[in-house]
């Protein structure tokens, strides 16, 4: 796991960028500790700067790495976990040849003799860049699923690609614009989401090349970006459940398996679901000393540790707690914000980063459960459909009566939130698993409001490309698009990142993608009203009994009790003193808090929210608070 940024000039001068594009880089550090490498190309066309993590061919592959007597030059953030397998295919198919035993190498091969379709071979987690001197072109890509990061800006002197915002930002003129280089459209989609859509960024001009997307750039050019993968689920009825169950699971423990390829330790988060379970059974076969991660606190409801440690015993492993407090929470957190890059306000990120930071001082790798729900259909809210069914069903004419009926139904009476649901159409309900503050609640928040900035604009598109599939897989692949790669997959990279922890997620693989694609809606949500109905009974023996039915906490904060009195005065002073009341109305906000503490209704999500982004904005705008790591020592190669 790595970190990346490379420049691609628009004029043939690259090498001048060099000492900026190196300074830069410093900003990732902590992607890659073990050594930096900055690269001019030999032909002035480009800067190649790279913070290496070293997991696979540790004495070997240093990037920027030279392929073909110096023809193509890569940088690569990422894991292929198959590169043994497409290494052979190349050697066999075109006598390939090579001077590492790392992957990196394999993907500029592959590139070299399948062009850009060799990404759809590759099964990992990945970003990357290749130049080409002899077509004068750059082409990259970003795993299917968006595990791995990446950020690009295109100005006057060229394209600046890189795997965290903040290396970008030098080169960006909206950084320095103060409020007035905030995205608008963006910053009221965090309000509605908790955090921010993709391709775009709170900064104008700084955009993200999407999951499952290629790129190519021509110097003085645009990025021109392509989809290579597009999860297409094709459910169909099932004659043989226990062959379907057995698929999955021969699926999962070979995902696994490919999952543990690592020259250095790898660990396992533990949490109390049957997701992170399932992945440490499956890895103690092949590593049976492998050692599991928990978090933890002293608030009864909200701690994992003694059902992890439950479940560590059934499967005779060793896990070891991260316990948090209130004033750890408090006194990281814009430490956390600042490694997000944009923010994301979902209160798990705080044990997480304390679970890797405690992780990292045993094993350079960790496995986690990540995306298990998307696949397998493991959310609540996947039920819904179910349970509006005797209103969806229902001729248009009465539903109209409904909806008209539940306008004069007065707020809090039961019932009309369901015929509100039950009376509007999927493609406007549902935009994703959490919906933080309504368009009526922004008109409040929102200085600026613009009515015209819908959560439509986001979903249109793909609603569209589910057309025909049943309400629950459409609900699965909007959420692909939006809460799995918006929230779960970068609180999951920042956070281990943060910690020089390589996080790994055997879920989001190809080869498991497969088989949960073609799972119908009666064995994820439907059969004996379980959720993850098919995945639980392909994993019955291989996780704990107590485990198989139990819903997950999923590393849960208890902010909602700390925000009535533990960090009750911190919050207020933060919107008290926060710069960003030009675009958001604190008074408001001071409102709800002040609601919350006296337990009038539990508002503590949307307030949560509103702090991560006036931390957010002292960071990256007001300049108020700097939270940066002391400078690092870089270890240089060339």
């Amino acid at each position: 796991m790595c970190g990346l940024l490379t420049f691609i000039s628009a004029d043939g001068q690259a090498a001048k960028h060099r000492d900026q594009i190196a300074e830069a880089l410093e900003a990732i550090h902590h992607r890659g500790p073990d050594e930096t490498g900055v690269t001019v190309d030999d032909g002035n066309a480009g800067v190649f700067g790279f913070k290496r993590l070293s997991i696979i061919d540790v004495e070997h592959s240093h990037q920027p790495l030279p392929y073909l007597d110096g023809r193509y030059l890569i940088t690569f953030n990422g894991e292929i976990y198959n590169y043994l397998e497409l290494r052979k295919q190349l050697v066999a198919e075109f006598g390939a040849t090579f001077t590492t035993e790392g992957d990196t190498e394999t993907i500029v091969a592959a590139y070299h003799h399948w062009g850009p379709s060799a990404v759809s071979k590759l099964r990992g987690m990945f970003a990357f860049v290749i130049w080409d001197r002899e077509t004068q072109q750059a082409f990259g890509a970003r795993d299917p699923f968006g595990i791995k990061p990446l950020h690009y800006t295109v100005t006057q002197d060229g394209a600046y690609f890189a795997s965290e915002k903040k290396a970008l930002l030098p080169f960006v003129p909206s950084a320095q614009a103060g409020d007035a280089g905030l995205n608008r459209r963006q910053v009221s989609h965090y309000f509605t989401l908790q955090y921010v859509p993709e391709p775009d960024t709170l900064h104008q001009g700084v955009s993200r090349i999407e999951c499952g997307e290629s790129f190519t750039y021509t110097p003085g050019g645009n990025v021109v970006r392509q989809r290579y993968f597009r999860p297409d689920f094709h459910t169909s009825p099932v004659d043989d459940e226990q062959a379907l169950f057995k698929r999955i699971r021969n699926a999962l423990e070979e995902s696994v398996e490919f999952h543990l390829r690592s020259e250095v330790p790898v660990g396992a988060f533990l949490s109390s679901g049957i997701d992170s379970t399932a992945v440490v059974a499956m890895a103690r076969k092949h590593k049976p000393d492998i050692l599991t991660f928990t978090a933890g606190y002293d608030v009864e409801g909200y701690s994992e540790v003694s059902v992890a440690q439950t479940s560590a015993k059934w499967l005779n492993v060793t896990t070891i707690p991260a316990l948090i407090n209130a004033e750890d929470m408090m006194n990281t957190l814009p430490r956390i914000i600042w490694h997000l890059d944009d923010p994301v306000a979902d209160p798990a990120l705080v044990p997480l980063y304390f679970v890797a930071k405690k992780a990292a001082e045993h094993v350079t790798v960790v496995l986690s459960g990540e995306g298990a729900d998307e696949l397998f259909g493991g959310y609540g809210i996947y039920r819904e459909p179910l349970s509006l069914n005797s209103i969806t069903g229902l001729p248009t004419p009465m539903q109209k009566g409904l909806r008209v009926l539940s306008k004069v139904i007065p707020e809090g009476v039961k019932g009309k939130s369901f015929i509100e649901r039950g009376t509007t159409p999927i493609q406007e309900r549902y935009f994703g698993h959490v919906r933080m503050f309504t368009d009526e609640e922004k008109s409040r928040l929102l200085k600026n409001y613009d009515p015209s900035v819908r959560h439509t604009d986001l979903t249109a598109q793909h609603y569209a490309d589910a057309a025909g599939w049943d309400p629950v897989t459409q609900m699965q692949y909007i959420d692909m698009f939006t809460w799995l790669r918006g929230d779960i997959l970068v609180k999951a990279d920042r956070m281990s990142m943060a910690n020089s922890l390589e996080l790994r997620v055997p879920f989001l693989d190809t080869g498991v993608f497969e088989v949960a694609r073609t799972i119908p809606q009666e064995l994820k949500v439907t059969k004996k009203g379980m959720r993850k109905y098919a995945m639980r009974q392909a994993l019955e023996g291989v996780v704990p009994p107590q485990i198989v039915n139990r819903p997950k906490l999923g590393f849960p904060v208890p902010t909602r009790v700390w925000l009535r009195d533990l960090m009750y005065e911190w919050a207020r002073d933060i919107l008290r003193n926060s710069a960003a009341d030009d675009i958001v109305d604190l008074n408001y906000v001071l409102g709800l808090l002040e609601a919350h503490r006296r337990g009038d209704r539990d508002y503590s999500t949307k307030i949560w929210t509103v702090l991560v982004f006036c931390v957010w904005h002292a960071i990256f705008v007001a300049g108020t608070l700097d939270p940066r790591p002391a400078p690092a020592v870089s270890r240089w190669v060339s």
